[in-house]
């Protein structure tokens, strides 16, 4: 029986949900095994590319041939690169991120609203998980007779609780959209908003600022998109509340009647310091400095051992340092314009109430603050983040409401797209096969040389450098 095209973007969209629930809420999840399932859905989206009839477009010539430039400029710096394999890898990376993106965009045009329902139910359902996961360790850690409480240790799925911060702030934005749709009945709103009140609490908990900062900046653009997006800043800001309340009753006033000390509160996070960002945007800028046109090559910061992280926590100090400088003025340029194009959609929409459009402005939320986020921490190098990355733009892409009608690409583009994908993902496909069977004693052989941290960047120990491996 041959599947029609909706068919098989439902299929497609099916088997990367249950990816993204193995990837984030298994228990022995970790940063290589999200890698692993990463690769496999870049390998789901081109296998759903190849299965279409026939090609439709997904975004205007002007940015296909910017990604072009940004493609060819990448191929030649890695070639250039010190360890050319490495550098291919991180490029193969982008290529199936941008694979992932145009999959989603095309399920989403080949089908209905009724997508996106599932789209927002899968994130209540990821969220309600982890919440689950969450609560459930801090009653065994409340109950244990344990004096001390590492609320650290509370977050499971992920090998940093920055990175957690940064799945939260992709699913935040996306939570309050049943809160703004006017259909949703009472208990069911309720529900949601229960759920937006813990998320919120194991955001605070957590303690990543990047978090907070990009949330707030999301509020800050969202408090100018019309009503509806005043909405959405009001419910977020009630269950930001809440969760302050939650954290203080539970974290202080319990904790202080059980006689629990708290260890890495949230309190600790209110800082201004850099928490070691500034020796490596140093070394980023050092080395834009002294390749300022093709940079080091792709994944390069991590061919450069230092003592603090395998990429910089900025992005584009990490973009400009490793792609080079006109690379990164052309990514900022692709960035600006399709954030101006959905911007104008969204003002011109401002006093719509249909989900579509309240759907649109909650992943815009998404994008800003992920965005946002990017410049203090590594949301364009994990991989869960950047599976959800592909996802945001990837679902706007299909929502995008286009100006002209739309056409079908240049052939020969496509043509070359198609190929760069499928070398792309057997690139990737050949490294996980290579390296995943000694990725542990990689992993000891590197911590009996360093400082005993590992440095996450394509795997947990991500630090490419020849002396180091």
């Amino acid at each position: 029986m041959t599947l029609s095209v909706q068919q098989r973007g439902n299929l497609f969209l099916v088997v990367v949900m249950c990816l993204l629930m193995l990837a984030i809420c298994a228990p022995f999840s970790s940063h290589d095994w999200q890698r692993a399932v990463q690769i496999s859905v870049g390998l789901c989206a081109v296998v759903y590319g190849l299965c279409l009839p026939r090609a439709e477009r997904c975004v205007d010539r002007s940015t296909a041939l910017g990604v072009s430039l940004i493609g060819g400029a990448g191929l030649v710096s890695a070639l250039l690169a010190h360890q050319p394999l490495w550098a291919l890898t991180e490029l193969a990376l982008l290529i199936s991120c941008c694979a992932i993106a145009v999959a989603f965009s095309r399920a989403r045009r080949n089908g209905d609203e009724s997508l996106d329902r599932v789209l927002v139910l899968f994130v209540l359902l990821l969220c309600m998980v982890k919440s689950i996961q969450y609560l459930h360790a801090g009653v065994l850690a409340f109950t244990s007779g344990e004096a001390i409480v590492n609320t650290d240790l509370l977050l499971s799925g992920f090998s940093n609780k920055r990175f957690y911060g940064q799945f939260q702030t992709f699913t935040l934005p996306l939570l309050a959209l049943p809160l703004l749709v006017s259909n949703v009945a009472r208990p069911a709103r309720g529900a949601v908003f229960a759920l937006l009140c813990v998320w919120w609490l194991i955001a605070i908990g957590g303690g990543t600022r990047g978090t907070w900062l990009g949330m707030g900046a999301a509020g800050c653009v969202l408090m100018f998109l019309g009503s509806q997006g005043r909405r959405w800043l009001a419910w977020q800001l009630a269950a930001l509340a809440c969760g302050l309340v939650l954290y203080w009753l539970v974290f202080t006033v319990l904790a202080g009647y059980l006689g629990i000390v708290i260890s890495n509160g949230a309190v600790d996070r209110l800082t201004t310091n850099l928490s070691g960002r500034g020796p490596i945007w140093l070394q980023a800028w050092s080395m834009i400095i002294e390749r300022p046109w093709l940079g080091f090559g792709p994944m390069h910061f991590a061919d450069i051992a230092n003592d603090i992280a395998a990429h910089p926590h900025q992005a584009i100090l990490q973009w400009a340092s490793e792609w080079g400088v006109p690379s990164t003025l052309c990514v900022i340029a692709l960035v600006a314009w399709a954030g101006w194009s959905t911007l104008d959609v969204l003002r011109k929409r401002a006093l719509s109430l249909a989900p579509v459009d309240l759907l649109r402005l909650c992943l815009f939320a998404s994008l800003i603050g992920a965005l946002t986020q990017a410049q203090v921490d590594g949301v364009i190098v994990m991989p869960v983040s950047q599976l959800w990355l592909a996802l945001v733009v990837g679902w706007l892409m299909g929502l995008h409401v286009w100006r002209v009608p739309s056409v079908a690409p240049v052939p020969a583009l496509y043509r070359v797209w198609m190929a760069a994908s499928v070398v792309a993902v057997g690139l990737l496909v050949f490294v996980a096969i290579r390296d995943v069977p000694r990725l542990t004693e990689r992993s000891e052989h590197y911590m009996g040389l360093s400082n005993g941290h590992l440095q996450p960047r394509f795997w947990v120990q991500g630090v490419i450098a020849l002396e180091m491996q």
